[in-house]
């Protein structure tokens, strides 16, 4: 048996596909301890996502972690948790589907799917289905706007591992990050705008973006650098003075130091202050998740008025809005240019099923089996 594999419907002459295929980070199948401890294990023991040597964090993972952190983080999923499911996994799922029909509408022939880094949908469960498709040219979306090597590059390691062992490669583009993309910053202004209504801006806006260890900075990864670039362009599309908006990081773990300032401690300082209506949102997410509906709506509120404040509104992710789709579109559409997408041309199809055809009738001859 062969170490490479093959689509099970291989022929010579298939028509050649191009695949999309946006990556989430994950989430467990389930908000019980077993699913959710299957989830952590596979996500922390991710050397990009815990850089401490593995002699040293293997015993605290599967020592500790694994044994007690389960039940009360699936207290927390539960928590979030909709009726049709895990709300990551629901709205990746609504973006591929959304995106796969505004790039149909402008003439696009390509095949949209969704992965998670971690959990199900895996990575490699969905490239095998798009190679049965004949997906011979395949942009990869990593779904974070700022570039990390605990997110993005971990999509880049699992995309490469799965087609290692692929006989049949496919042209491989790769999207590092978007987060200096203009009609990404527009859409975010605009799903911002909508949410403001009639009561107009807050006092002071907090951009929260998911948290990293500070020694990843001075080792040279650009996260902490594009989450600033991104709070800047947002402030600037929603006209906010330099006083009214505000940037944090949440989400850390363990006893390192991360970037600064924390989530939690900006919001107790803001309720002790006293400031009358404070507005979270989270940029560096394009979903919502545990870390944007029960990290900052649920637990950022009460910090927040536990100190003392009043008036605190979290803002959904952008999520499927058709705004922020419509943006995801134009942002692949750019990444796909050169390569046989166009289906508006029914003579050039008609061209691409002949040329097919006679490539296999050729390989036939040549001796082929199919």
């Amino acid at each position: 048996m062969s170490r490479f594999s093959s689509a099970d419907n291989f022929h010579h002459g298939q028509k050649e596909r191009v695949g999309v295929l946006l990556v989430q980070l994950g989430t467990p199948s389930a908000p019980e301890p077993g699913p959710v401890r299957r989830y952590l294990k596979q996500f922390l023991s991710d050397p990009r996502v815990v850089e401490i040597p593995r002699i040293v964090w293997w015993p605290i993972l599967n020592g500790i972690i694994l044994r007690t952190r389960p039940r009360r983080s699936a207290a927390k999923y539960a928590s979030i948790w909709s009726e049709e499911g895990s709300p990551l996994l629901i709205n990746t799922a609504a973006q591929a589907t959304m995106t796969q029909g505004y790039l149909g509408d402008a003439g696009q022939d390509v095949i949209v799917s969704h992965a998670m880094r971690y959990g199900e949908p895996s990575i490699e469960t969905q490239l095998a289905a798009m190679r049965e498709r004949n997906v011979t040219r395949l942009l990869v979306v990593p779904m974070y706007p700022q570039f990390a090597g605990s997110t993005t590059a971990t999509v880049f390691d699992e995309v490469t591992r799965v087609l290692r062992a692929w006989r049949n490669l496919p042209e491989v583009r790769f999207i590092r990050n978007f987060h200096h993309f203009k009609p990404y910053i527009t859409a975010l202004a605009s799903h911002i705008r909508k949410h403001w209504g009639n009561d107009g801006p807050p006092e002071k806006l907090l951009m929260s973006f998911h948290g990293v260890p500070r020694q990843t900075l001075l080792d040279g990864d650009p996260y902490h650098c594009e989450c600033h670039a991104t709070a800047r362009w947002l402030a600037d599309e929603l006209q906010l003075p330099a006083d009214r908006w505000l940037i944090s990081f949440q989400s850390r773990f363990g006893g390192a130091k991360w970037l600064e300032p924390y989530t939690d401690a900006m919001l107790e300082k803001l309720g002790k202050e006293g400031a009358r209506r404070v507005d979270v949102v989270c940029p560096g997410f394009v979903v919502d998740c545990l870390e944007t509906l029960e990290e900052i709506a649920i637990e950022g509120r009460e910090t927040y008025e536990e100190s003392g404040g009043d008036g605190f509104r979290y803002i959904p992710c952008v999520n499927a809005e058709p705004v922020f789709v419509s943006a995801l579109a134009e942002l692949i559409t750019g990444h796909l240019h050169g390569w046989p997408v166009e289906r508006s041309v029914a003579d050039a199809a008609d061209s691409r099923e002949l040329a097919a055809k006679a490539r296999q009738e050729r390989a036939l001859a040549l001796g082929a089996e199919r």
